[in-house]
């Protein structure tokens, strides 16, 4: 009888609220997570970082997440905090002031698919971040502006205003005319219009 009931607790030094359940939906969770910590960092190695350092501090916080509220936007939360801590401690910080780093870095873009995404991700990072971010959430991470709302600490028309900034700011920087120049470039409209 009791090595039933030593079976059914949790392994000695588990986090209060850290259950097999709770590892399951972290562990589901993290290609989201590494989707928005690169899209902070566009460092492979800081964003698994992050990754990291989130799921740690969510599994040893897990007494503090609510069951039934949305896991992945506290998880998202615990991100965004912890690339900001980060961030003010890299202020201090110098890395390759003189560029010989990253000028080694860089390669040539070998198709137009790659030319155009560079000039995307440049014109990504034109943004202000508080605009990118939100753009970022809502329209690569599909969460609503409600939720977005919340990861960011902001209300909800605040974030519908910076991803219309944002929106409207990647359209002029692409030079494009409008939300129809998206996607396929004219030679390629036109040669699929003409079927």
């Amino acid at each position: 009888m009791m090595q039933s009931l030593a079976s059914c607790s949790p392994p000695v030094g588990t986090p209060p609220g850290a259950d097999a359940e709770m590892r399951d939906l972290l562990l589901a969770a993290i290609p989201a997570l590494r989707a928005f910590a690169f899209s902070l960092t566009y460092d492979l190695d800081r964003s698994d970082d992050l990754v990291q350092d989130t799921l740690v501090r969510a599994w040893t916080k897990a007494e503090s997440f609510r069951r039934g509220t949305n896991l992945t936007a506290w998880l998202f939360t615990i991100l965004r905090n912890l690339f900001y801590s980060e961030q003010r401690k890299r202020k201090r910080e110098v890395e390759d002031a003189d560029g010989i780093h990253a000028g080694r870095l860089a390669s040539l873009p070998e198709q137009e698919v790659r030319m155009e995404m560079a000039q995307f991700q440049d014109a990504l990072n034109l943004l202000p971040h508080s605009q990118r971010e939100a753009l970022i959430l809502v329209g690569a991470q599909s969460f609503t502006y409600e939720e977005a709302a919340e990861i960011c600490g902001v209300a909800v028309g605040t974030i519908k205003s910076r991803v219309s900034r944002a929106r409207v700011r990647l359209i002029e920087t692409l030079g494009m005319h409008g939300t129809d120049d998206i996607g396929a470039d004219g030679a390629t409209r036109a040669a699929l219009e003409d079927r």
